[in-house]
């Protein structure tokens, strides 16, 4: 019976002892969860530490337990669950060490393994097992770099001219850095996805596609002309930043807002201002004046900004607005210069014809000469043949074919000298009509005073029928028996 008890006993002891491990010493993290040890026991942690970092140390454990099953003495551990750290797709992390050595400089970066503060590596997406006591997780956006942008990096970390370096101003001027300093690196982020530090780095993402500014309305250039006209512009100017000096660009200058008011606009504003100013409003209306204006204009554009990294890819001017008055009179003045060139070119005409004329008359003198010689020879030969006929016949015959053939000839001079005569006089008239032009145009002072008393002379009748009109009554209104001028018709 003894026996009995006994045996009940232990084994009612091994399911107490059972059940008190299972319930009192189990830790068992789930799916996503971890645990951290804290340990009741050993020795105390130093002062200012938050972390047992060593085994033996009493207070919260560094390591945690994962997914699983484990069993730990209550009485010398004590644990939390938490969950993991994830991270989504996009993001990453970036951990801050809560326990170590402080650095000795202030620095908030975490010199190695040991030391507390910002830690160096980033942690991408995913779970990852992290004691929520040890470290602060801080998530971040990953960095996308589109097609056609790049990425400035600038060092927040580093050597400094107040840590006792100086600044290297052997590279662009000393405004760019090497890795190991402060400041703005040379090299870029090319396209594509970064996880970098933000605590280390700061990405600056600029735009290298082409970018187009409209100056036109309130925006348009103004300048005064040389004769004191106030002329605007309204164009277009197309650019792209050089990916190679983007860092320096965005140093120096800033953003694409501040590279337009600091760098391109005053660029246009200064040139048209200095340019314009030495020209007059008229050039800027007809002639070769404004095409090179135009080409100037791009030539110093590109010149000024290539220096600092612009690439200027076209400068169009649109369109340049100048005084109505002015643009009125080189409208005037121009339809004056196309009545000028109708008239001209009608003169040229008349010349033409007068041309063609006198070649006309010369071919009719040169073929009444042709005509003139065909008789003569004609003559001749008949008058030998007769004088071969004759040549037996007696010298009255003889003689009287002499008369006549002397005859003849007097005749055909007499047509070759009437021809002549008649030719000299129409070269005598042609000559004339030529020299009491010139002399009229020389009155009138010039030919194109000349051409306009010769417009004025054709257009006068047209002008008097709308002066008087078909009404019965005078110009504009006048009774009727009084002209224009104030006086009575007749």
């Amino acid at each position: 019976m003894k026996n009995i008890v006994i045996f009940y006993s232990v084994l009612i002891l091994a399911a107490v002892f059972a059940l008190v491990v299972w319930f009192g010493c189990r830790i068992e993290p789930g799916n996503g969860k971890i645990a951290v040890l804290i340990r009741k026991t050993g020795s105390p942690l130093g002062q200012g530490e938050i972390i047992a970092a060593k085994p033996g140390v009493k207070g919260i454990q560094l390591e945690v337990l994962g997914e699983g099953r484990y069993f730990r003495n209550p009485y010398v551990w004590d644990w939390e669950i938490h969950p993991v750290v994830d991270v989504p797709a996009g993001k990453f992390a970036v951990l801050v060490r809560k326990f170590g050595k402080k650095a000795a400089d202030g620095s908030i970066i975490a010199a190695d393994a040991e030391s507390r503060g910002v830690v160096r590596e980033v942690l991408g997406t995913g779970r990852h097992r992290i004691n929520p006591y040890a470290y602060e997780v801080r998530l971040f956006d990953d960095i996308k770099i589109m097609p056609g942008n790049v990425g400035v990096v600038t060092n927040l970390t580093g050597r400094d001219v107040f840590s006792g370096v100086k600044n290297d101003l052997s590279r662009d001027d000393g405004f760019l850095v090497s890795k190991d300093r402060k400041g703005v690196v040379s090299e870029v982020l090319k396209e594509g996805t970064h996880r970098i530090n933000p605590f280390i780095y700061s990405v600056t993402i600029v735009n290298t596609q082409s970018q187009r500014h409209e100056f036109s309305g309130s925006d348009a250039i103004t300048f005064l002309t040389v004769d004191g006209f106030t002329v605007s512009l309204e164009g277009t100017v197309e650019f792209n930043i050089d990916k190679k000096l983007a860092p320096r660009l965005t140093q120096v200058v800033g953003n694409m807002e501040d590279i337009l008011k600091k760098i391109i606009l005053p660029s246009v504003h200064g040139f048209a201002r200095i340019e314009g100013s030495k020209k007059r409003a008229t050039e800027f209306i007809v002639g070769e004046s404004r095409r090179l204006f135009q080409e100037e204009l791009d030539k110093y554009l590109r010149a000024n900004c290539e220096k600092w990294g612009i690439i200027i890819n076209s400068v169009l001017i649109r369109d340049i607005i100048v005084p109505q008055e002015i643009a009125a009179i080189i409208r005037n003045r121009e339809l004056a210069q196309q009545e000028a060139r109708k008239y001209s070119q009608e003169i040229e005409r008349a010349r033409s014809e007068a041309e063609l004329a006198r070649q006309k008359m010369l071919a009719e003198q040169n073929l009444k000469k042709v005509e003139a010689n065909t008789e003569k020879i004609t003559a001749s030969i008949a008058a030998q043949q007769r004088k071969v006929e004759a040549v037996v016949a007696a010298e009255t015959e003889l003689k009287v074919a002499e008369v006549e053939f002397n005859t003849a000839k007097a005749q055909a001079q007499a047509q070759l000298n009437a021809a002549e005569a008649e030719r000299r006089v129409v070269a005598e008239r042609n000559r004339a009509e030529a020299e009491v032009l010139a002399r009229q145009a020389e009155a009138f002072g010039s030919g194109s005073a000349f051409v306009q008393a010769k417009l004025y002379e054709k257009i006068m009748p047209g002008i008097g029928s709308i002066i008087w009109n078909g009404s019965g009554k005078g110009a504009f209104g006048l009774p009727e028996g009084t002209s224009a001028r104030g006086g009575n018709s007749k």
